[in-house]
């Protein structure tokens, strides 16, 4: 009996290490990826000890666009095609993610992130501007409201980030914070694993295509971006969302009614909060209601902005 144990012990241990090994990645250059991800107009700004992957298309008042966890510039696509028409639209790979990659000094609070959006903004002598954001975005794009009011004349945030919550963080980042489990997923990661998310944060699965997995699962392949995603995740949450109600500036919140990330009723708090705020809410939307359905939300943030 106890060698049938030991058998089926070491036979599950082969299994396990067998699957490791047939899923673990090697880091993949940067080089390799901008070919398929940084075509024209896309272009590089040093900055910080990183190259900041970035584009800026369009006339007209500023308009920046922040990204979440996990995402890239390429989120906002079919928003910026339907916004170049009428404003300057600018977006980039926030640092840990896409082709820009990880912060040289694994700083990724939500200071030091409105600290790099301002220093980038002013690299493109931008002083005044409107801003979105979605997940960790809006929680960038709303801190950065607060700390540079002067600058900010319209805000947009779509299932934002930043009220402290009772409910359990989502897989991804449970298991980046677990140690030994973070150490087999800084190697150890399969294209699955990203279709799933993809399912948690759309509503509709009928819209996840091959190619939105492929660019999340390779985008994450970048050099550094796993550990990146990693230090991210173990960053602690400062919950200074007091701050929320001295938002001045008229702010458009887009929920997705089925995020299970972060709940409509976060959406419901910032439009509590902000005086001079309006909140929509999708009925068939999960976590990146802009990717999701993007012709209901960009005629909504353009309704809003002109």
């Amino acid at each position: 009996m106890l060698k049938k144990i030991i058998y089926f012990l070491l036979l599950l241990l082969l299994l396990i290490l067998g699957w490791m090994l047939w899923y673990f990645k090697m880091d993949v250059p940067v080089e390799k990826l901008k070919a398929k991800y940084a075509p024209p107009p896309s272009k590089f700004l040093a900055l910080n000890g990183m190259q900041v992957h970035y584009r800026d298309e369009g006339q007209g008042m500023p308009l920046v666009l922040v990204h979440g966890t996990g995402a890239s510039l390429h989120t906002w696509q079919p928003w910026t095609e339907g916004l170049t028409g009428s404003f300057r639209v600018i977006r980039m790979d926030m640092p840990a993610f896409g082709l820009t990659g990880p912060d040289p000094k694994a700083n990724y609070t939500i200071q030091a992130y409105v600290a790099f959006l301002d220093q980038f903004l002013t690299q493109l002598q931008i002083d005044s501007c409107y801003i979105a954001g979605n997940s960790l975005g809006g929680n960038i794009a709303w801190h950065y409201a607060v700390a540079f009011p002067q600058k900010v004349k319209k805000l947009i945030l779509i299932d934002a980030a930043g009220y402290p919550s009772a409910k359990p963080a989502p897989l991804p980042f449970r298991m980046a914070r677990t140690p030994g489990v973070n150490l087999i997923s800084r190697y150890v990661t399969p294209r699955f694993f990203f279709l799933n998310n993809l399912k948690n944060v759309y509503a509709d699965h009928g819209r996840i295509n091959e190619a939105l997995v492929d660019r999340y699962y390779e985008l994450m392949l970048r050099e550094g971006n796993r550990q990146a995603f990693i230090d991210r995740a173990k960053t602690p949450f400062d919950d200074d969302s007091h701050l929320v109600k001295s938002i001045k500036c008229p702010t458009l919140i887009l929920w997705g009614k089925e995020d299970s990330w972060i709940p409509v009723s976060f959406g419901e708090q910032f439009h509590k909060d902000i005086a001079q705020s309006q909140l929509v809410v999708y009925p068939h939307a999960g976590h990146i209601p802009m990717e999701e359905i993007p012709t209901e939300t960009l005629k909504d943030a353009l309704q809003f902005l002109k």
